[in-house]
């Protein structure tokens, strides 16, 4: 099951895995974002099976969606994780994650951070710079315990992808230009508590098309050999994440092609790997309902429940998504699909091809189980919304959505 296929319309209206998502919204409410648990399964077991002859580390990465409900769910199939801040570690801790399945990656780790993951031992802390790296080694020094450190390269390879999450070119924050990598040596060299034990890089997000990570693993491969030429035994080689999902029926990336090349050239390294959107992406939807319709001069604009602080995508990056009525006797109109947020940047599609759709209608935004809920905010004193989690025609609310109380909490009053 892909998570388009999690989601069909049955009976007259949409369904998650069979159940009707119009049921989950009377109880519910909306917005909310729901989740097919068997989508997720299959999007891992099929990531796992293609890169099945370099036995990969997958670990998921957190920032795509963070739920506590769904890191199980990824735990229990055998997923390692990847992190980039304290908090999201925290998460990890909560459901009892293997510290050896977990990376920490990020270009801005704080020493609380840095200190948090040496007391808990992950398989590998991803540094970026040489000032982290002196940080990481005196925290590591005063606390006695080994740092296992790969080092996050920028390759300078073009993504193709929207410049708001290409990360891999030399004008990016991220990795450390590869002249500079001796330095970094010099400071593993003299510095015991630092273990290198990787490389590794990351390119951007979203990509569709296999051609820039062979090409960056490439470089990547030829600066591990001549960091193990100067005596440094590296273990692994972290080649991030990236792969892009379909929105709106693009071909998604070719992992056959880029198995076998790992397969051809990676060998004497372990592959590790960052997915998150590939594996939760097309398994959630956002769930929504018309509040009014209204005309300016013959533009049409859906003003429904949801905004830019439940997904804001739209809206950040241009992201266009499908959204689909969950009855299907409704024609197609093009029409702006607007939320109540009080920004001309509050759309969740514009100029779109949408459901004709009135006060009252549910509609599902598709594929939004990355980077939906985890970028929501509470702009306009708006209340986050609710997460459910779908399992064949079982369902629960895996996040409450907030109350007006809980947008106060913390304030204590002057």
């Amino acid at each position: 099951m892909t998570g388009f296929d999690a989601f069909l319309h049955d009976g007259g209206e949409l369904t998650c895995e069979g159940t009707p998502l119009s049921r989950i919204a009377r109880q519910a409410g909306t917005p909310s974002y729901v989740y097919s648990r068997r989508a997720i399964r299959d999007s891992y077991h099929r990531l796992k099976d293609a890169f099945a002859r370099v036995d990969p580390l997958i670990c998921y990465s957190l920032k795509a969606n963070d739920n506590l409900s769904l890191l199980r769910v990824l735990q229990e199939e055998g997923s390692g994780f990847d992190v980039v801040s304290g908090g999201e570690l925290f998460r990890l801790q909560r459901i009892g994650a293997d510290p050896r399945r977990i990376v920490f990656s990020g270009v801005g780790k704080t020493v609380q951070e840095m200190e948090m993951a040496l007391e808990w031992g992950l398989f590998s802390i991803n540094v970026e710079s040489r000032q982290e790296l002196e940080t990481l080694a005196r925290v590591s020094r005063r606390m006695g315990r080994e740092a296992r450190v790969a080092v996050r390269i920028n390759p300078d390879v073009d993504a193709g992808t929207h410049p708001y999450i290409a990360t891999g070119l030399h004008q990016h924050k991220f990795g450390v230009e590869t002249d500079q990598i001796d330095d970094l040596l010099e400071i593993i060299e003299n510095s015991p508590e630092i273990r290198l034990v990787g490389l590794g890089y990351h390119i951007g997000s979203q990509i569709l098309d296999v051609q820039p990570f062979l090409d960056a693993f490439e470089r990547l491969r030829e600066g591990a050999d001549r960091i193990r030429d100067r005596g440094f035994p590296l273990e692994h080689l972290d080649l991030g994440g990236g792969l892009g999902i379909s929105y709106q029926g693009e071909t998604g990336p070719d992992l056959q092609r880029y198995a076998g090349a790992l397969a051809q050239t990676g060998e004497g390294y372990r592959i590790v790997m960052e997915p998150g959107r590939y594996l939760v992406g097309n398994a959630g939807v956002l769930l929504t309902r018309v509040l009014y319709r209204k005309t300016n001069r013959g533009k049409v604009f859906l003003v429904v429940d949801a905004a830019m602080t439940d997904l804001l995508r739209p809206s950040l990056y241009g992201a266009r998504h499908q959204i689909l009525p969950v009855r299907p006797d409704r024609s197609w109109i093009t029409a702006d699909v607007v939320g109540p947020v009080c920004e001309s940047g509050d759309f969740l599609a514009r100029g779109q091809r949408v459901p004709d759709a009135h006060p009252g209608d549910l509609l599902a935004v598709m594929s939004a189980g990355a980077y939906g809920f985890v970028l929501s905010s509470n702009y306009n004193s708006r209340r986050r919304a609710a997460e459910v989690l779908v399992d064949g025609d079982e369902w629960r609310e895996i996040r409450v959505r907030e109350s007006f109380e809980d947008l106060v909490r913390g304030e204590p009053l002057p």
